[in-house]
């Protein structure tokens, strides 16, 4: 099963493509591991972005998409356009979307430990949050 871990900043989505098979985790390449939305009050921009995003799944055979969830209110919470972007996503028909907070992906990762370091899945930096999802939601 393919799994896409997927944290957003800004106006923009970060993915990391993972799967576990006979409890071994591989990670595809994904041909663009970055998502911007040029211009979230056009509507046709909006569509294009979840255009481009279902495609992309559908590509990949990615069979769960799982976003980091972002607080609504305080210091770390997310703007608008995130949220546009992950409701963008959740409305993609056919696809399994959820949600995982920072809580829980911590408990899982402190019960299930990363086997290797990050630095060593040849991942961009920039990917370590979707990856951290992505291994959160495969772990459980």
């Amino acid at each position: 099963m393919i799994t896409c871990g997927i944290e957003i900043k800004g106006s923009e989505v970060i993915l990391c493509l993972l799967s576990k098979d006979d409890g071994f985790f591989q990670l595809p390449d994904c041909r663009q591991v970055r998502h911007a939305l040029q211009h979230p009050n056009d509507a046709e921009a909006m569509r294009k972005f979840q255009f481009t995003m279902k495609k992309l799944f559908e590509d990949y055979k990615v069979e769960q998409v799982i976003i980091r969830e972002r607080p609504t209110k305080g210091k770390f919470a997310g703007g608008a356009v995130g949220f546009k972007m992950e409701a963008a996503i959740q409305l993609i028909p056919d696809l399994n979307v959820e949600l995982i907070n920072n809580a829980t992906m911590k408990e899982i990762i402190k019960d299930n430990p990363l086997p290797i370091d990050f630095s060593a899945t040849g991942l961009k930096a920039f990917q370590e949050g979707a990856f951290m999802v992505a291994y959160a939601a495969l772990s459980r």
